[in-house]
């Protein structure tokens, strides 16, 4: 059990889990419960993707800066067992998100934004392009369930998607702001600052609220 938990918490559970859930939501609204439930496994394995090859690619940044609670730095789960982990999850991941609710094209897409996650942490979290892909993979999420269901997304799905995926983002990276700068990561909100940063998140927030009230 011990390390099932940690496998979860390097997974970043709780981003995982809400972005699981608002799968959910919409698999509701596109399909029903049943098939919710099932887009929200398939989303869920797609973020372990994510989540795993985030701290694997972070690992000795993790220990530089005694990140004891990541499950790598702290000894719950070693390098070769968590990488074991992350190269069958990759497969499992695309072929279910293909053979599930979502089907051929709204798996491709979800997958999509998966490598948009994976790209973040191996590129784009050094560029002050950082924000792009949280905002590809935010507005493909609902959209993706939508064409699962041969629905055209509307504009303020991508919009309001794409908005809120940047000021994720900001928010996402506040704590470890300092820590990232020392590390000579140079994302946009490592550029700006956090005060900037966080008013940019309550900017942004703000605009895909009115985005999604008015549609």
């Amino acid at each position: 059990m011990r390390k099932v938990r940690g496998l979860l918490k390097a997974s970043h559970f709780i981003p995982s889990l809400i972005v699981s859930s608002i799968a959910f939501a919409f698999g509701v609204n596109y399909w029903w419960e049943g098939p919710a439930y099932v887009i929200a496994f398939t989303v869920f394995t797609g973020q372990l993707v994510v989540g795993w090859s985030n701290d694997l690619y972070d690992f000795a940044d993790d220990q530089k800066h005694q990140r004891l609670n990541k499950p790598l730095v702290s000894g719950v789960v070693t390098e070769k067992y968590l990488r074991s982990w992350l190269i069958f999850m990759v497969p499992f991941s695309f072929v279910v998100n293909i053979l599930g609710p979502l089907g051929f094209k709204g798996g491709l897409l979800y997958w999509l934004g998966i490598g948009c996650g994976v790209a973040y942490n191996f590129y784009f979290k050094f560029t002050f392009l950082s924000p792009l892909p949280f905002a590809v993979a935010f507005a493909i999420l609902p959209s993706c369930i939508a064409i699962s269901k041969d629905v055209t997304p509307p504009l303020w799905m991508w919009l309001g998607g794409a908005l809120l995926g940047c000021a994720a983002h900001f928010v996402n990276v506040l704590k470890d702001l300092d820590q990232d700068r020392a590390s000579e990561i140079k994302g946009l909100p490592q550029i700006v600052g956090k005060k900037a940063s966080i008013t940019i998140a309550a900017v942004l927030s703000v605009i895909a609220l009115v985005v999604l009230v008015i549609s």
